[in-house]
């Protein structure tokens, strides 16, 4: 797998990150060869910045990545050492499954992954150029001078792309700390015309555990009952542990406002953005200067490492003002920094010249994946890894293109936003991006995807034959529960009040109630010989929806009918009268494949819309004859 026994595939990789790894997996699993070009091997799948994986929105991807066949919700289960389901009070819409990862753990869990993948070969090397032929790219040049053809390019350089690390004043050339960046790779990339843009990321300093005072923090235990990643697991693999939580004070950020002039970001060394919901240290302290605090988890990287995270202290400020803000905060006084904060600054690619499988509109044979277009996180980048993976071997093997609805995924409202809305900033996916999202929970996941898994064949025999099974019960549990009538008077015991009408009611719709929960139900359930907790907390989240799924089909089925309307690649914009010029330009850059995506066009209007679809119409038909 190490030694490039051919230098010609099907499809190559460039990046071992997130999203490479699940793009090479991808393609893969669909039977097509994939050569993985990555500067070293045994970094292959690593955490770049925190070790945790999921959360609001980012839980959701990751269930839907498992779902698919991906690898990173069956990793995160292996390498979890607490799991935590966010806003598990409220609605399941908007509960996130997080976890704190063991760092080593997971990167040989992904190593671990291809080393039974039959047709890849893993090439160590730094891609310098793409290999143009007639306007497609067949291939890459290392920077050895070594030549390896392939039919498509994923190119996933995570913050490698021009990367640029910022300390304070000090600056040099890495994508991340310790390795170099493709500048050679950037370099081809202008030369290409393909657009670019520079973003930036941070990173808090890392500490060593003994020197922390953890009796004086506050504990942030694992919950009881974990809510794994992947569908198929069943427990917990390694220990749980428990996190520790602190606080910023006035001191420390009087330390970072005497010190601001000297941070790469306020001293002008950075000219990319950064996260708007990931802000560094420093603008906490300036952007909300009312706040006498701020709050920070002291993360674990590991069972068997002395290297904590501090989450909520990313910084870019230099070392001897990392020390003494760290030093000034509860339980952190005798703190020991083992690597500091810092900035990378990273050339993105304007994800506006993607299709909706994220291959490049103005060259045949190149998809990008990952932070290169302009997306920050590991469930992003491997949610775009997985799109880029699937339809690079679909083209290969002539199917249809995968194109992941906004009624479907999250990683279809993350992959829709991405190349009709394009980035002003990182862009992170929240719950509150999917106007859906009453449909798109994390615990229907595999309802909602593994079929299609199933047909697209990403999804092996093992994974299909469990959901089966799960449906199988899931419906006999359903058909069960709505035919046993719950008289009032048994409903009345478990607080259900009676029914004003007299309707009766079925043991299914004793869910839509508040007070209908599985625990509150469970001894009803038994009673018509139905246990599985699983089925049943599936059960009580369908219930609890049905009412208002059954009004948002509704606006389902107008996207649908949306979608289905194609818009010609070869549409001139320019010649539709009535359009006003910033809509024709808007259009003629981003070059929308339906009519669903053209509306969600920002300063689209009804009246631009039905201009749009005419002229579409009208040039299919020509086009037709």
């Amino acid at each position: 797998m190490f030694h490039v026994k051919q230098n010609a595939f099907d499809v190559i990789v460039v990046g071992g990150g997130h999203a490479g790894t699940e793009a090479a997996y991808a393609a893969c699993r669909l039977g097509v060869s994939v050569a993985l070009v990555t500067h070293r091997f045994d970094r292959l799948g690593e955490m770049s910045c925190n070790p945790a994986i999921g959360g609001l929105g980012k839980g959701h991807i990751v269930r839907e990545i498992d779902a698919l066949g991906g690898m990173m919700g069956w990793a995160a289960d292996r390498a979890a050492i607490q799991f935590r389901l966010l806003n598990r009070s409220k609605g399941p819409a908007v509960r996130g499954p997080r976890a704190q990862i063991d760092r080593d753990l997971y990167r040989r869990v992904v190593q671990s992954f291809f080393h039974e993948v039959p047709n890849l070969t893993v090439v160590e090397g730094e891609v310098a150029e793409l290999l143009v032929k007639q306007d497609k790219v067949v291939g890459v040049k290392l920077v050895g001078g070594e030549r390896l053809a392939s039919q498509f390019v994923i190119l996933t350089t995570g913050t490698f792309l021009g990367g640029r690390i910022h300390i304070g004043d000090r600056s040099f050339e890495s994508g991340r700390l310790g390795d170099a960046s493709a500048n050679k790779l950037s370099a081809a990339m202008k030369d290409l015309g393909v657009p670019l843009g520079r973003l930036k990321t941070g990173t808090p300093p890392r500490l060593h555990t003994r020197s922390i005072d953890w009796e004086r923090l506050d504990v942030q235990d694992p919950d009881g009952d974990p809510y794994f990643f992947s569908f198929g697991t069943t427990k917990t693999a390694v220990e749980q542990i428990s996190c520790g939580i602190t606080y910023t004070n006035a001191k420390t950020h009087n330390i970072i406002r005497d010190n601001i002039d000297r941070s790469a970001m306020y001293g002008g060394h950075i000219e990319g953005v950064g996260p708007r919901y990931c802000p560094s240290i420093e603008d906490k302290v300036m952007r909300f200067a009312d706040k006498v605090q701020h709050q920070i988890f002291l993360e674990p990287e590991g069972l068997t490492t002395d290297t904590v995270y501090p989450n909520g202290i990313s910084t870019s400020l230099p070392e001897d003002v990392q020390e003494d803000y760290v030093r000034s905060i509860e339980g952190l006084q005798n703190a020991e920094i083992l690597q500091p904060g810092y900035a990378v600054e990273y050339d993105y690619v304007d994800p506006r010249s993607l299709t909706l499988q994220l291959s490049l509109k103005a060259m045949d044979g190149l998809f990008l994946a990952g932070q290169i277009n302009g997306t920050t996180g590991y469930e992003e980048a491997a949610a775009q890894g997985l799109v880029a993976g699937l339809n690079a071997a679909h083209r290969i093997l002539e199917r249809e293109p995968i194109v992941f609805g906004r009624d479907e995924a999250y990683i279809g409202v993350l992959v829709d936003d991405l190349v009709t809305r394009g980035v002003s900033e990182p862009y992170r996916m929240f719950t509150s991006r999917a106007e859906y999202r009453l449909h798109l929970r994390a615990d229907n996941a595999d309802q909602r995807l593994t079929p299609i898994g199933i047909r697209i064949g990403s999804v092996g025999k093992g994974q299909a034959d469990r959901f089966q099974a799960k449906i199988a019960r899931l419906e006999d549990a359903e058909r069960i529960s709505k035919d046993a009538i719950v008289a009032p008077e048994d409903a009345a015991t478990l607080g259900i009040p009676a029914a004003r009408n007299g309707a009766k009611r079925s043991l299914f719709d004793l869910f839509s109630y508040p007070q209908g929960t599985a625990e509150t139900l469970a001894d009803l359930f038994e009673l018509v010989g139905i246990q599985d907790r699983e089925v049943i907390e599936q059960l009580s989240c369908d219930a609890k929806y049905k009412p208002y799924l059954d009004r948002q089909c509704a606006e389902i089925a107008q996207l649908k009918r949306d979608e289905a309307v194609t818009i010609p690649n070869f549409l001139d914009y320019g010649s539709i009268d009535g359009l006003s010029a910033e809509l024709k330009g808007k259009l003629s850059r981003i070059q929308p494949q339906t009519l669903a995506q053209a509306g969600r066009i920002e300063g689209m209007t009804p009246a631009a819309l039905t201009l749009v679809l005419f002229a579409a119409k009208r040039e299919l038909k020509r086009a037709r004859g």
